[in-house]
């Protein structure tokens, strides 16, 4: 039976931990994939029903372009690499995001994965790329104000941001999500899913990001009264 929880995180930091080292940004970003591995494969025993991995922005077009083509061709290795474990261990993958601007064999690589995992049921990893939530948000209230409908609810409206993304059926709001590398901003990721998400933020680079640092987030998450808008469970036990 798949979890509820949904972790959402931004992998910030791979760049600035190669600088550190005098390394190319580059092996940055392939050190960072290793650790994306360990993360996925750590993230169903710690109880994580939908994994939503911010991997390229909109705005990432803005880098320089040797860096975003490598980033691409790391993203798409990492998928022809990968579905096979996915597979085995009953991990669904989406990519949700534009699609229109990746290259044909990146594009291939990313319908290829999301049929063979189809039938995954142990954990949904969805990884955004090129991804933007208030574009996002644009298209679907654009949808919605061409719908027919007379009512667009939250429940309708959830579903067209999950067709407009890519995604398909809405993911479940996101309960917590985690940036490492030391900055604390969304950066424009899952503006809509996060309205009650809790927020983790990690100092750590993501390259040294590990199991045991999601494991200590989620604890961090437990330990929080989440009122999504009502009393304290103190201050309502005294009420009245």
């Amino acid at each position: 039976m798949q979890s509820a929880l949904h972790v959402a995180m931004i992998m910030d930091g791979n760049g600035r931990w190669a600088t550190a080292r005098r390394r190319p940004r580059a092996f940055g970003h392939h050190k960072g994939a290793e650790a994306v591995r360990k993360i996925v494969e750590a993230a169903p025993r710690l109880g994580i029903g939908t994994l939503t991995l911010y991997a390229f922005s909109s705005d990432n077009w803005q880098r320089p372009r040797p860096e975003v083509e490598e980033l691409m061709r790391l993203f798409e290795k990492y998928l022809r690499s990968e579905t096979a474990t996915f597979v085995s261990k009953g991990i669904r993958l989406s990519i949700v995001g534009r699609r229109d601007r990746l290259a044909p064999a990146l594009r291939q690589a990313v319908a290829a994965a999301e049929a063979a995992t189809a039938r995954g049921a142990a954990m949904h990893l969805r990884i955004a790329i090129d991804y933007s939530a208030r574009d996002l948000i644009v298209a679907a209230a654009t949808q919605a104000a061409l719908a027919q409908s007379a009512v667009i609810d939250r429940a309708v409206f959830a579903q067209l941001l999950g067709e407009v993304a890519h995604g398909g059926a809405p993911a479940p709001d996101v309960d917590l999500l985690v940036r490492t590398g030391g900055e604390q901003r969304l950066s424009d990721f899952l503006l809509w899913e996060c309205a009650y998400a809790e927020l983790v933020f990690s100092a750590k680079m993501w390259p040294d990001f590990t199991a045991s640092d999601l494991a200590a987030a989620l604890n961090e998450f437990y330990a929080r009264d989440r009122r999504f808008g009502a009393l304290p469970r103190a201050a309502a036990g005294s009420a009245g």
